[in-house]
């Protein structure tokens, strides 16, 4: 990723001065893989970090290892969550691991707080034991020894680039994407397992993909609906209570699919007529270059910005979404000090 990738996306203004600018990239691609708009370089390449997931799980969905363990949608869901580990999240999780035979013993994520505030507050007050369930990865981890077991393969070490259920992730990746494993580059993401980098719009084409795989043989188009179909009708199992990734599915209505990564990354999918009536599916991918820290707050107005601009969201879904898009900044006793607001046009 350089500099030079990278244009104005967010500015922060104090008083009449702009304060603080964003710089990023986004790019708009169709399920064709055609380059609808971009600010920025399409071209750049970049870690998807956690907005993979919903990628990282479809082999184990279309090789029939869901249908076989009889997973659910919302359990699905959670496989491609980066979850705040509250009670629910870790019910579904264990629920899953049940049927499984394994437990959190054998998950390879580590450890954090829970990211929902509210269960992280009431652990400490009542001195609650924490869990790797509670990891925001969990559910994916425990997707990958499903995975794993579904095809007789060790759970030992699932994480091991070379363990033949990530060479599989990163085979469907590649096609996916269109991107070469071979051109791919690779790391080692917060939670131990692989992770890949690939060109924007790359990225952004598998998420029109999902969309709308209409165009690609089975089994594979009805797995893509299916965790199109999962993530949507159970956003509260992608993220938590207040999340940007929950807010925009429930405000989309099952038309929207959202998965944001960290380091700044966000990837959205769009079903076709969400934008009209003859409009397509549509993959979006932003990256924010200083990583985002703060709240996410760069790259969740970029989202709303794009999708007002691409006519996905209406009056009332954006009001909806009124603590994520475009708005007021205030300071420590609520007076209106400045905005945040974009300043890109697709």
């Amino acid at each position: 990723m350089n500099a030079s990738d990278m244009q104005p996306l967010v500015e922060v203004t104090r008083g009449s001065i702009v304060e603080s600018i964003h710089f990023g990239t986004l790019t708009v691609v169709d399920a064709a893989g055609k380059v609808v708009a971009a600010v920025g370089n399409p071209e750049t390449l970049t870690y998807l970090r956690s907005s993979a997931k919903p990628i990282q799980v479809l082999p184990f969905v279309e090789s029939g290892g869901a249908e076989h363990y009889g997973i659910t949608d919302r359990e699905l869901a959670v496989m491609c969550a980066s979850h705040h580990g509250t009670n629910e999240h870790v019910k579904v999780i264990q629920g899953i691991q049940a049927r499984l035979g394994i437990s959190a013993d054998n998950l390879l994520c580590g450890m954090h707080t829970p990211s929902d505030k509210a269960t992280a507050e009431r652990m400490l007050h009542n001195h609650e034991e924490n869990s790797q369930l509670r990891h925001n990865c969990s559910g994916k981890h425990t997707g990958m020894m499903a995975a794993a077991l579904f095809n007789r393969l060790t759970i030992e070490n699932y994480i091991d680039p070379n363990h033949p259920i990530q060479q599989t992730i990163f085979r469907v990746f590649s096609e996916m994407t269109g991107v070469p494993v071979s051109e791919m580059a690779f790391g080692i993401d917060g939670c131990s397992a692989p992770v890949f980098a690939v060109p924007m719009h790359a990225a952004a084409w598998a998420f029109a993909q999902l969309a709308d795989p209409s165009t690609l043989p089975e089994p594979r188009r009805s797995a893509l609906r299916r965790i199109f179909r999962a993530m949507t009708s159970n956003p509260d199992m992608v993220a938590g209570p207040g999340a940007f990734d929950t807010t925009l599915m429930e405000a989309g209505g099952g038309k929207i699919l959202t998965k944001g990564g960290a380091e700044g990354y966000q990837a959205i999918a769009v079903l076709p007529g969400t934008c009209g009536a003859d409009s397509p599916a549509y993959g979006i991918t932003i990256k924010i270059s200083d990583g985002d820290l703060f709240n996410a707050r760069a790259r969740t107005v970029v989202a709303v910005e794009v999708l007002r601009q691409l006519g996905a969201l209406n009056t009332n879904q954006l009001e909806q979404l009124k603590d994520f898009g475009p708005r007021p900044q205030h300071n420590w006793k609520h007076i209106e000090v400045g905005q945040i607001r974009t300043c890109f046009s697709i």
